[in-house]
C-alpha cells in the first residue's frame, strides 16, 4: 500500500506482532517503545509516550498498543500510562496529519461478576469498573471520542482535521510469546494447583495475536470503520477447564486442579485486595475478584459488527495458537 505508521508500545507482545504484520503487509512502520532492546529492527523511536511530543515524523496510521495492564495497581499509574498515554499519542496523531487512529482497548470494560454471553460493542456500564485499569481504558476510549469530535453513533461524514478513531478490544490474547495471560495460569498452576469454581465450565473467549494484529490491519485501512469499536476474537468460546487442560496437557505438565466454592474464592479475594491495599508498597493480592471473575463466569464477546465491517475473520485457531505457545515454550 505504501503508506507509513507508528505503533506504540512495540516492544511488547502484541505490538511486535503487529509492526510485522504491516511491514509484510507494505507498510513503513515506526515502532515506538520504551525498550531498545525489545523492539522489532527496521525504523524505531526509543522513549515513553510523553516523548512523542518532541518527535515530528508524520505518518499516516497511529496504532496505540502501548498500556499499562495489570488486575491491581495504582490508579496514578493507570491514569497516567493509559489516560495521559493516550492523549499523548492521539495529539502525536494530530500534530503529524495521521489519518487515522487505531486505539487498542480492552473487553476488560464489560466485566461484571456474573454471566454475560454475546455481548455487543455497546454493552458498557461505565459506573462500575472492577479494578484501575479498567477504569483508565473506560476514560481513554471516552477522551478518544471527545478528542476526535466522534462517536460510536456519530456521522461518519463528518469531516475535520483530527484523525479518525477506530476501537478495538481484543480478548485474551495467546500465542508465543505471550508474557502474561497463559505465565500468570502457569504460576498459579505450581504453587496451588488452578482453582475452578463452577467446575470450570464457564465460557471463555480468547483470540490468536496473529488475529489481532489481523483486525488492527483492518482498522487502519477500511473506510467504514472510522468512528467505531470493534469486538475482536477466535469466535470460539470453549469451557475454561477444556483450554486450562488442552495448555497443560500440550505442555507436558499435570491436570492440577482445586475445585473451589466460587462465592468463597470471591470473599477471599476481596479480603486480600484489603489488606493489601494497606500494606507498605501495595503488594499485588495472590488472587483478585476480577481474575476470580474471569475464571468463573462466562464472558463471550459477539464479533458480528467485526466480521461485517471489517471483513475480519479469524486466520490461526485456538487450537493452532495453543499449539505454537507449548512448542515455543519448550524450545525456551
Amino acid at each position: 500500500m505504501g503508506e507509513s505508521a507508528l505503533v506504540t508500545g512495540a516492544s511488547g507482545f502484541l505490538g511486535g506482532h503487529v509492526v510485522r504484520d504491516l511491514r509484510a503487509h507494505g507498510y513503513a512502520v515506526t515502532a515506538a517503545g520504551r525498550r531498545a532492546a525489545a523492539l522489532p529492527e527496521g525504523a524505531t523511536f526509543v522513549g515513553d509516550l510523553d516523548d512523542l511530543a518532541r518527535f515530528d515524523l508524520p505518518v499516516d496510521v497511529v496504532v496505540h498498543c502501548a498500556a499499562l495492564s495489570s488486575p491491581w495497581g495504582r490508579w496514578s499509574e493507570f491514569e497516567h500510562a493509559n489516560v495521559t498515554g493516550t492523549a499523548r499519542a492521539f495529539e502525536y496523531a494530530r500534530r503529524v496529519g495521521a489519518r487515522r487512529f487505531v486505539h487498542v482497548s480492552s473487553p476488560g470494560i464489560y466485566a461484571a461478576p456474573r454471566d454475560r454471553v454475546a455481548i455487543r460493542e455497546h454493552e458498557v456500564d461505565p459506573s462500575r469498573p472492577m479494578n484501575h485499569y479498567i477504569r483508565s481504558k473506560l476514560h481513554a476510549e471516552a477522551l478518544l471520542r471527545a478528542a476526535s469530535g466522534r462517536s460510536d453513533r456519530s456521522d461518519r461524514n463528518d469531516r475535520n482535521d483530527r484523525p479518525e478513531v477506530v476501537v478495538l478490544r481484543p480478548r485474551g490474547i495467546i500465542g508465543p510469546g505471550d508474557p502474561a495471560l497463559v505465565p500468570r495460569l502457569l504460576r498459579v498452576h505450581e504453587r496451588v494447583g488452578v482453582p475452578l469454581m463452577h467446575g470450570g465450565r464457564g465460557l471463555v473467549d480468547l483470540t490468536a495475536v496473529e488475529n489481532v494484529a489481523l483486525a488492527v490491519r483492518l482498522a487502519a485501512e477500511v473506510p467504514e470503520a472510522a468512528g467505531r469499536a470493534f469486538n475482536i476474537t477466535n469466535g470460539d468460546p470453549r469451557p475454561f477447564v477444556d483450554l486450562l487442560d488442552q495448555l497443560l496437557t500440550g505442555l507436558g505438565l499435570p491436570l492440577r486442579h482445586r475445585r473451589l466454592p466460587a462465592r468463597v474464592v470471591y470473599g477471599v479475594a476481596g479480603l486480600l485486595e484489603a489488606v493489601c491495599g494497606v500494606l507498605p508498597g501495595r503488594p499485588e493480592p495472590p488472587v483478585t475478584r476480577y481474575t476470580v471473575s474471569t475464571i468463573t463466569h462466562s464472558q463471550t464477546l459477539d464479533i458480528t459488527r467485526a466480521r461485517e465491517v471489517l471483513g475480519y475473520e479469524p486466520t490461526v485457531t485456538l487450537d493452532e495458537s495453543l499449539a505454537s505457545y507449548a512448542s515455543g515454550a519448550d524450545r525456551a
